[in-house]
């Protein structure tokens, strides 16, 4: 378990971490460091865990999981976040399940070219992730245009907005205090 600040290990844990870590437990029964590093405050434990659960395992979301799955690494790409990146990529893989059309996926965004690979909703998604990623203060009017004009509803709009938004939060929490897998 590495951070650059402390991380409390679960046998330390008062009755508040105790719950926080219970809450945050994955199915191998381990607490992933992207949460555990909140352990010095176990309410912004609680908080990320709510916003990532209600970002990206809403069963009202329409956006298909493997692509919520891969607008996820694709943020992470561009935010050079490798910790996110490993374990989402790795998500998208499973849910994509064809090696040879992820590898293909993976080459594109890792190029910043998702054009090589995606048309239509899925490309707009993408550019739309890149420029609220690298430049959110440029984002108008006509980009919101782009993605109605692409078929995209506001809900998606708003789940891929999200997503979006999350792993941009994510990516500079990791990234910003050295978290390693």
């Amino acid at each position: 378990m590495t951070a650059w600040i402390k991380m409390i290990k679960d046998e330390d844990a008062n009755k508040e971490l105790k719950s926080a870590f219970n809450e945050a437990k994955t199915p191998h029964n381990t607490v992933d460091n992207v949460l555990r590093v909140h352990s010095l405050r176990p309410s912004t434990m609680k908080g990320h865990m709510a916003l990532y659960k209600s970002v990206l395992h809403d069963k009202k979301n329409t956006i298909p999981k493997w692509f919520q799955e891969t607008i996820s690494s694709y943020v992470s790409i561009i935010n050079n976040c490798k910790y996110s990146l490993e374990n989402h990529w790795k998500n998208a893989c499973h849910l994509i399940n064809d090696k040879s059309k992820s590898d293909k996926i993976l080459i594109a965004l890792n190029k910043k070219k998702p054009e090589k690979v995606f048309k239509g909703k899925e490309l707009a998604f993408l550019i739309y992730a890149e420029k609220l990623t690298k430049h959110p203060d440029k984002i108008n009017k006509s980009d919101f245009d782009q993605l109605k004009k692409n078929r995209i509803n506001d809900g998606q709009i708003l789940e891929a907005n999200q997503i979006i938004c999350y792993f941009n939060y994510v990516n500079r929490s990791i990234n910003g205090l050295g978290i390693t897998t």
